[in-house]
């Protein structure tokens, strides 16, 4: 199936090679001892959404789904039926922002900006927007640890940040084996780690929140379907959250679909170091 790249995040040919490159070199099962493992994923459910949702951030709350959406003019923050993709409550994102990662923290919803540098509290349960917080950079991803929130750019930084006063306490150099792997977008904390979404393709990396250490890679191609697009304008795969049954909520900026899954039992593959 062929993904529509993003008309406002284009990525350089030579960086998109070399991101590739990393995340192809796939060797049959146990050849290197030492290498790591991407698994391949058990499909349990498939629900409705919004297919005008050009997802940036999604995460579960009191058994709903909170996403918020990007391109200026049409960023919003939204709660959504998880079941029936139905959304029930909306607010946009101030004018002329481009929203990127959400994430919730005590009765707030905190959101970003993409070349703003700016964040946004919005009052969870109202969705009014409370205050701002400034940040250098580029803003991708959200999500927390319960006790720092964590913040992707589009590096391989990963930055963690003091949820009340928005100050940096640390930073972490996301690597696959010995490269870097830059490009994090959406993100999630799910059993002590760190789940990303890396721009781009179709692979979700578990992340060692100490090191930056990238622990092994879930292997989405083939979960979007051609006959689940039906001549409608996809783009790249990008959202994770967990459910209350801690599965795996999936989906991607303009899908028609969630997808709730598992990490398949067995490495399909291994990434060589």
């Amino acid at each position: 199936m062929h993904l529509i790249r993003s008309l406002s995040k284009r990525l350089p040919l030579r960086c998109l090679q070399r991101l590739l490159i990393a995340l192809a070199c796939l060797t049959a099962a146990g050849a290197y001892a030492q290498s790591i493992p991407v698994y391949g994923y058990e499909l349990h459910q498939t629900y409705p959404h919004d297919p005008a949702a050009f997802t940036q951030g999604l995460f579960f709350s009191d058994g709903f789904l909170f996403e918020s959406t990007g391109m200026v003019g049409k960023s919003t923050i939204r709660k959504v039926d998880p079941e029936t993709g139905r959304v029930l409550q909306v607010e946009d994102f101030p004018s002329g922002v481009f929203g990127e990662g959400i994430v919730s923290w005590q009765d707030r919803l905190l959101g970003l900006s993409w070349r703003r540098r700016t964040g946004y509290v919005w009052e969870l349960s109202s969705f009014a927007l409370k205050d701002t917080f400034s940040y250098s950079g580029e803003g991708w991803g959200l999500t927390h640890d319960g006790k720092s929130l964590i913040m992707s750019d589009g590096t391989p930084e990963l930055r963690f940040l003091d949820p009340e006063n928005f100050e940096e306490q640390r930073r972490v150099t996301v690597k696959l084996g010995t490269k870097t792997l830059p490009y994090l977008n959406e993100l999630e904390w799910a059993n002590g780690e760190i789940l990303a979404n890396v721009w781009q393709t179709n692979y979700i990396a578990r992340i060692d929140p100490a090191d930056g250490r990238v622990l092994s890679l879930i292997n989405l191609t083939g979960i979007l379907k051609p006959e689940h697009v039906a001549g409608r304008r996809v783009d790249v795969l990008n959202g994770i959250a967990v459910g209350e049954d801690g599965r795996l909520w999936v989906t991607g900026k303009y899908w028609p679909l969630m997808f709730v899954i598992s990490p398949g039992a067995e490495p399909i593959g291994y990434v060589n170091q």
